[in-house]
């Protein structure tokens, strides 16, 4: 006898030894008979969305924005961390290699034991130079410690990169310029340099005077491309220096090239054949010497990826902020130079580096970008306005909105930044410039932020565009919503030679160069006219 069952009522359990059907619930057994027929399935598909759906998705978005914020602020304090503990570790290394030197000069007749086991003078050691000996004595007499002078007393290891065989460095030392203010005499630490080479511990706004030590005794020319007027001044030069200060010249391959093709008189001149050798250029480089205007400056800095030697740019183009020689009076100028002492401005650069969304963190970055003027984040051809998140040492500055960003340096302060409403600020003091691009907002106003921050700029992952990055105006880079670029200020400045000093060159540069405040001086009513 069988029994039919409802398809409305739940299944009882059967054991006719076949197959065992499970209960189901009333809900499930709706589900199903409604499934059977097309119409059931049609009022499915015909149905409206759960509502709210949209705004979870944005609400975990946003949870998920807020921890990689975090993690990446874990990783910034991290790398914050590890970069100063190098410095430290490097700023230890430097004292301890001092007093071990110092240690082997005051005990000459120190023995040792050679492979043999016979006993061996030292001998063939790097010195100290005589302002090192007098370091104890004389620290703070002249602003600059004197134990931070190193005289080039060895020969460099890596120099066999490079070809051509080069007489080392000529050396330095810089120091202020006091003028007998004696409370400045107990500042220090404010220039370092090891073997020719200048970094900064920290800025100041006094002027740097650059002594030379021994001759300088290689010289590279850095021309403007496709003139007639600078091609013919850099083969009178190149003759002059050679043939009246017997130095050794480096020029680049194209001018090589061009000096060659004018003459076989110039075989003597030198160069490099591949990207590698630029990088020891500086271990070999007494002085570079720029025929052009401020774009031949900011070439020769880029070409320095480290240390940079001193840059004598003569004026030949345009605008000439960073050009303060003119070209007509080379010799006298170089005649000066060459012997010395000279004031200097040192130039500082911003390191950037682009952070791609995709990055592990924030030690996962592309090579690092040098720029001496600015670094412009814009919205590129898109018709939507920029969207950029900037923060400052972490701490969040502002949302940007408009045409972009540009982070530039005092050097680069009339540059880009001061066609975009930024102030005009003296190279020498120390800062970032924080100035918008046409913002949408009329209270958003240029900053001057200190050197030692980190600035940086994200791209929101909501942004309808992307933001592209330029620097010094070339090498041109996309970002992309959740990219980011991270800017701070570089190691290593660009010491530039002054005509005068820092300030009278900067003053005459906007005099000149803009025009500053040119009026016309007004006169009373009852006072005589000029005629």
């Amino acid at each position: 006898m069988s029994m039919k069952q409802s398809p409305m009522s739940p299944s009882k359990h059967s054991s006719n030894g076949n197959a065992s059907v499970l209960p189901l619930e009333n809900c499930f057994s709706d589900s199903l008979s409604m499934l059977n027929s097309e119409k059931a399935v049609e009022e499915l598909i015909q149905q409206p969305l759960l509502h709210g759906i949209d705004d979870h998705l944005i609400e975990f978005a946003e949870a998920l924005r807020t921890v990689a914020k975090a993690l990446r602020q874990a990783a910034e304090g991290k790398a914050s961390a590890q970069a100063e503990a190098s410095e430290w570790k490097r700023k230890y290394e430097l004292e301890k290699s001092r007093n071990l030197q110092l240690e082997k000069r005051a005990i000459p007749s120190e023995k040792h034991l050679d492979e043999n086991g016979r006993v061996a003078h030292l001998t063939n050691k790097p010195v100290l130079s005589d302002a090192v000996e007098k370091s104890d004595r004389c620290c703070g007499e002249h602003g600059i410690c004197s134990h931070q002078v190193l005289r080039d007393g060895e020969h460099d290891h890596d120099a066999s990169v490079v070809p051509n065989k080069m007489i080392r460095k000529a050396s330095f030392k810089l120091s202020w310029c006091c003028k007998g203010d004696k409370s400045d005499q107990k500042k220090h630490d404010i220039v370092s340099f090891e073997k020719g080479n200048i970094t900064t511990a920290e800025r100041s706004s006094k002027q740097i005077s650059l002594k030379w030590e021994s001759p300088p005794q290689t010289v590279l020319i850095l021309t403007k491309p496709n003139s007639t007027a600078v091609r013919m001044l850099c083969s009178e030069l190149v003759r002059w220096l050679k043939e009246q200060k017997s130095l050794n010249i480096f020029v680049e391959p194209r001018v090589r090239t061009e000096l060659l093709t004018e003459s076989s008189y110039y075989q003597f001149v030198q160069t490099w054949e591949n990207d590698k050798e630029i990088l020891f250029l500086h271990r070999n480089v007494d002085l570079v010497v720029t025929l052009g205007g401020d774009g031949t400056v900011l070439w020769a800095a880029s070409m320095f990826k480290g240390p940079v030697p001193p840059v004598v740019p003569f004026s030949l183009g345009s605008l000439g902020f960073m050009t303060p020689f003119y070209s007509e009076h080379y010799k006298e100028y170089l005649d000066s130079i060459l012997r010395g002492p000279i004031s200097i401005t040192l130039r500082h650069r911003l390191q950037c580096h682009v952070i791609r969304a995709s990055a592990k963190s924030d030690l996962d970055s592309e090579e690092p970008i040098l720029v001496l003027n600015e670094v412009t984040i814009d919205r590129g051809i898109s018709s939507f306005l920029t969207n950029l998140e900037c923060y400052c040492d972490n701490s969040f500055v502002t949302c940007v909105q408009g045409d972009g960003l540009i982070l530039s340096t005092t050097s680069g302060s009339t540059a880009y930044s001061l066609a975009a409403g930024g102030s005009m600020v003296h190279p020498q003091v120390p800062g970032i410039l924080f100035t918008p691009i046409c913002p949408h907002s009329l209270s958003f106003r240029p900053l001057i932020l200190p050197e030692h921050v980190t600035i940086r700029v994200q791209v929101p992952f909501n942004s309808r565009g992307h933001a592209w990055a330029s620097f010094d105006g070339k090498d041109r880079k996309k970002l992309a919503p959740g990219d980011a670029l991270v800017c701070s200020m570089a190691t290593w400045p660009v010491p530039t030679a002054c005509q005068a000093d820092s300030t009278s060159d900067f003053l005459r540069s906007i005099h000149e160069g803009l025009h500053w405040n040119l009026r016309k001086t007004q006169q009373a009513f009852d006072s005589p006219r000029e005629t």
